[in-house]
Formats: C-alpha cells, structure tokens, sequence
C-alpha cells in the first residue's frame, strides 16, 4: 500500500533522527494516512480513500467532498479521483458563466 495521500499528494520526507550526541540516523517522515469513506452527493456514490488528517479538515473545511474535489488542483489527486472529478464536473449543476463584454 502505498503511503501516498490520494487527496493532498503527500509523500513521505527524508530526514535524520538526531541523538543527544548529535549522532544522526537516516529516519522516515510519514504522513497521517487514515482509510476514510466520503461520500458524493451529485454523484451518488461512496468510496474509501487512503487520506492523511489533514486533508479530512480540508474537506471539512470545504462543507462537502464535491466542493473540495472541484476546487483542488488535478496534479495533486489519484488517477482514480481524477476521473471522479472529470464526471463531477460534467454531472455538476454549477457551471461558471462567462462574463460578456456590452458594449
């Protein structure tokens, strides 16, 4: 399983463990992963998502998982969310509307 946000994109970070003697170990920074199941309502469908605790607050933040899924960047998302967010898009009730010039 891949220790990868599918929401955020964080990876794990490189680092040293540092002892009082100021001996340093090469160490692993893992990110908060939970399995955590969000729920679309435009798409009417559920699904389990390998996401760190921060990217659930993101959400929260947001009010649902639709909002926060149109806003976030695509270079950041999982190929499988990136397709959700392509039908979302689509299905989606809310469009942005082109301002026109009068002339």
């Amino acid at each position: 399983m891949s220790k990868k946000c599918e929401l955020t994109g964080k990876n794990p970070l490189k680092g040293h463990k540092v002892s009082h003697a100021n001996n340093k170990t090469k160490r692993r920074f893992l990110p908060n992963l939970k399995k955590v199941k969000f729920t679309s309502e435009i798409l009417k469908r559920s699904l389990k998502l390998n996401v760190s605790n921060a990217a659930v607050r993101s959400v929260d933040k947001k009010g649902s998982f639709d909002i926060f899924l149109k806003t976030v960047k695509n270079k950041n998302l999982s190929t499988r969310l990136k397709k959700m967010k392509k039908s979302l898009l689509i299905k989606s009730p809310f469009k942005k509307v082109q301002k026109r010039k009068s002339a």
